[in-house]
C-alpha cells in the first residue's frame, strides 16, 4: 500500500494551537488501516492477536474469521496450533467478555482490568450473602487446580459449601476471583469440547505477571484503534479513571478534534490514510472488535444502521463495504455445499455487489472445505430464527 501523508499534527507557534478536526471518513480509513482490513497483512497470526490486543471470541469461530479478512494467506489450522500449543488461551477480560489473547497479554491484561471485575462481584453480592470470598477464591483454585473443571461441576461443588447462595453468582464469584482460562479442545478449529476451567496460570505453566501501569495497554489501543478518545478506550477496555493515564501520556501524543467536538488522541506516527484510499470488502464475524472498540462507533456504523447487525444478545456477521458496515451474513453447510447469503441493509450498486460476491467466494474457499461455493444475495432474512 502506498505511504499516505498524515493530515498536519499540532505545530510550535505563538498562540493558541486548534486541533485539526478529524472526519468520520478520516477516522475510518485509520482504523481499517490499524486493524489490519485495508490491506491483508503479511503478520503471523500469533503477531495480529498481540497486535489488535486481542481477538473477541464469546464463540468459538469468530477469531478464525477475524484473521481471515485480516492475514494474507491464512489458515485456520494456525490459530488452532496456537491454542493448543498454549501460546494463545481463551479467556475474560476486555468488557467482561473472553477473548483470545496471546499468553503474555492474557498474563498481563487480566489483573488490570481486575478492577472492573471487582465491580462486576458487586452486582452480585445479595445472591453471595453469607458467601466468604476469600474461602470461595482457595476452594475454586484447588478444584480447578486438581483438573479442568466444567462450570456445571465448579457450581455443584461451590453450592455444597454454600447451599443457600444463588448458584449463577457463586460461578460469576469464582470467574471474577481468579483468572480462569478455557482449557483445549473447546476453541480449536472443526473440533468440538465443552467449556472446561484452570487457572490462568496454570494453563501456561507460569506465575501471574505483577500489576502493569495501564500507560502501555492505552498505547497499544491508539495502534490498533485509534485515533480515540478517552471515552473510546473506557468503552472498549471496561476500565474506569483513565483521563489521567492520557494526560500523563499527552506529551508523548497528538491531538485532534472529531466532528463533533470531541478530543482525540493518536500516536505521532501512526498512519492517518488518506481518506479517499479505496476499502476493499471484508465479511467479519459477529461481535467482531473493530464494530465494538469505541464509544463512538459511526466510523464504522453509518448512522442509519445504527442496531442494524444485531438484535438483543444475538449478532450477525458484518460486512464493510467501501470500509462501512453495509450488509449482514451468514454461512450455512449442508453435504458438499457451503453458502454464504448476504443481506444489504441498503442499496448496493453493481459494481459493490460484485465484489462482496469475490470476497464471499473467497472465504468459502479458505475457511470452507465444501466443493461447492454459492453466494447468495437476500432481502430481509430474520438471521435471528
Amino acid at each position: 500500500m502506498a505511504a499516505q501523508k498524515n493530515p498536519p499534527g499540532p505545530r510550535p507557534t505563538t498562540g493558541p494551537v486548534r486541533p485539526a478536526v478529524l472526519s468520520a471518513r478520516a477516522l475510518n480509513r485509520a482504523t481499517l488501516h490499524r486493524q489490519l482490513l485495508l490491506e491483508r497483512s503479511e503478520m503471523s497470526p500469533k503477531g495480529a492477536v498481540a497486535h489488535l490486543v486481542g481477538l473477541q471470541a464469546q464463540n468459538t469461530k469468530p477469531p478464525y474469521f477475524q484473521l481471515f479478512s485480516r492475514l494474507a494467506d491464512f489458515d485456520p489450522a494456525d490459530l488452532s496450533a496456537l491454542m493448543e500449543s498454549r501460546e494463545v488461551v481463551r479467556i475474560v477480560t476486555l468488557r467482561s467478555t473472553i477473548h483470545t489473547h496471546t499468553a503474555e497479554d492474557a498474563l498481563t491484561i487480566r489483573p488490570l482490568v481486575q478492577p472492573a471485575r471487582d465491580r462486576e462481584l458487586r452486582l452480585f453480592r445479595q445472591g453471595l450473602a453469607g458467601v466468604d470470598l476469600d474461602r470461595l477464591k482457595d476452594i475454586s483454585r484447588a478444584l480447578v487446580e486438581e483438573r479442568p473443571r466444567t462450570v456445571k461441576e465448579l457450581r455443584t461443588a461451590l453450592l455444597a459449601e454454600w447451599p443457600d447462595a444463588d448458584p449463577l453468582a457463586l460461578t460469576v464469584a469464582a470467574r471474577c476471583a481468579l483468572p480462569l482460562a478455557q482449557t483445549t479442545p473447546r476453541g480449536l478449529w472443526e473440533r468440538s469440547g465443552q467449556v472446561t476451567l484452570t487457572t490462568l496460570e496454570h494453563w501456561l505453566g507460569r506465575p501471574a505477571q505483577d500489576l502493569p501501569a495501564p500507560d502501555t495497554l492505552v498505547l497499544r489501543y491508539l495502534a490498533a484503534f485509534g485515533p480515540a478518545s478517552v471515552k473510546d478506550l473506557q468503552s472498549w477496555s471496561g476500565l474506569t479513571r483513565t483521563r489521567e493515564v492520557f494526560d500523563r501520556l499527552r506529551p508523548r501524543l497528538l491531538t485532534f478534534r472529531d466532528e463533533n467536538g470531541v478530543e482525540l488522541f493518536d500516536l505521532p506516527d501512526a498512519p492517518r490514510p488518506d481518506p479517499d484510499l479505496p476499502a476493499p470488502p471484508r465479511f467479519l464475524p459477529e461481535f467482531d472488535n473493530v464494530l465494538l472498540g469505541h464509544a463512538d462507533r459511526t466510523r464504522v456504523i453509518p448512522a442509519e444502521f445504527n442496531g442494524r447487525n444485531g438484535r438483543g444478545n444475538q449478532a450477525y456477521g458484518t460486512v464493510l463495504v467501501d470500509g462501512f458496515l453495509a450488509a449482514v451474513w451468514r454461512l450455512d453447510r449442508t453435504d458438499d455445499t457451503a453458502t454464504a447469503t448476504v443481506q444489504p441493509l441498503g442499496r448496493l450498486g453493481r459494481a459493490d455487489r460484485e465484489a462482496v460476491a469475490e470476497e464471499a467466494v473467497h472465504l468459502l474457499t479458505v475457511m470452507t472445505d465444501a466443493g461447492v461455493r454459492e453466494v447468495r444475495f437476500a432481502g430481509f432474512v430474520d438471521f435471528g430464527e
